[in-house]
């Protein structure tokens, strides 16, 4: 095996772990972005595909856990902060971990509740990027 070999195989080892990074090319790194889609658009795009349709949708469902749980843990961490401290940059800074806290526990038990670890979800928010453009790029001809 030669330098060359090893390089080449590096490279490949680099594309497969950077691999990501294909999906911001393909989100953010427009010359002209897409235009905001709607809920409506969403709904249509879950009816018409029946593959990456449901996995669409159960992520969308899956926020909610997410919102709940920072809503939850904000509550409950600056409130306890506030009830012992009294001092405000304390509660400030109790009530931001407490969310953060509980957003991350949310979306967990979202991911569990449902079964998100069976999905592609990186692939599922691209398709439907691809739906939209495709969608967009017909309505302007």
């Amino acid at each position: 095996m030669g330098i060359g070999e090893h390089f080449e195989g590096v490279k490949r080892h680099w594309e497969r772990n950077l691999s990501f990074l294909d999906y911001f090319k393909k989100v953010y790194g427009r010359a002209e972005p897409l235009p905001k889609w709607s809920d409506a658009d969403v709904e249509e795009f879950i009816a018409s595909d029946p593959v990456y349709g449901p996995q669409l949708k159960a992520i969308r469902e899956s926020r909610k856990f997410a919102l709940g749980g920072a809503l939850v843990g904000a509550a409950h961490l600056g409130g306890v902060a506030f009830k012992y401290s009294k001092a405000p940059h304390g509660v400030v800074l109790a009530t931001g971990f407490g969310a953060i806290t509980g957003a991350v526990l949310g979306a967990e038990v979202a991911e569990h509740w449902y079964q998100l670890y069976k999905v592609d979800k990186q692939g599922a928010n691209l398709r439907f990027i691809y739906w939209w453009e495709d969608k967009v790029s017909g309505q302007k001809s």
